[in-house]
């Protein structure tokens, strides 16, 4: 994975910063629930404790598609916050960022179908099951898998791990297809990487879909995905 330098201020969040942290969003809430399950298993990664606005300030160490996502945000007037940390893999990850970047954090999904003619890039809620039969019904593209790292690479310039809505401006030949359920689309905020999961974004979606995806020509595909997981049989 991609790692940033330790020498920015940058701590690491041990067990006993967490429980202090949500200790004080305990008591400002009036609640006495013990520290939650993700937290303890996520209590090792390092997260910058302040949320910076725009882009950093020193950019010799990023990645090129990542100050790209910033110079098209700024070109477009897009505001936004930006936390940094070591490589968010998990939702159990991304809900420790969420707390200090002030936004949720969706899964971003990168399919395609079995002939690979048709690619999607899918923004649902992190929590929320995936059913691939009840996304292929509702867009009407049946056998989706998730795409190969090489697609990945070749239409959105990102790795595993890394696929965020900001991506699509690299797919200039329009092969990936932007599908949001319908809760994301109607967030106020999002949380996103800049095409590396190191950094995570706090956007405005209002902006995403008033000035980012209109620049690009996108239009998504809106679909409503069931909240319940898929029951299964006992064999």
């Amino acid at each position: 994975g991609y790692h940033r330098s330790s020498e920015d201020g940058r701590f690491r969040l041990d067990a006993e910063v967490i429980k202090r942290f949500f200790r004080c969003d305990r008591e400002r809430e009036g609640s006495g629930s013990p520290l939650p399950s993700f937290l303890r298993e996520v209590a090792q990664m390092t997260i910058h404790p302040i949320r910076f606005t725009g882009r950093p300030t020193g950019e010799t160490d990023r990645l090129p598609q990542e100050i790209a996502c910033y110079d098209l945000l700024d070109q477009l007037g897009v505001s936004y916050d930006r936390v940094d940390h070591t490589a968010a893999h998990t939702i159990a990850d991304c809900a420790v960022i969420e707390k200090v970047l002030g936004a949720p954090i969706c899964k971003n999904l990168v399919l395609c179908n079995r002939q690979k003619t048709s690619f999607y890039l899918l923004l649902m809620e992190g929590e929320k099951p995936f059913r691939t039969k009840e996304l292929s019904k509702q867009i009407g593209s049946a056998r989706l898998s998730f795409a190969s790292p090489e697609d990945m690479e070749a239409y959105l310039h990102v790795t595993p791990g890394s696929a965020t809505i900001l991506a699509l401006m690299f797919d200039r030949g329009h092969r990936v297809q932007l599908i949001l359920d319908r809760p994301v689309a109607e967030w106020v905020r999002i949380g996103c990487h800049p095409c590396i999961n190191t950094s995570t974004l706090n956007l405005s979606m209002a902006e995403i879909r008033n000035k980012f995806l209109p620049y690009l020509g996108v239009e998504p595909i809106l679909v409503e995905l069931p909240e319940e997981r898929e029951e299964v049989n006992a064999a």
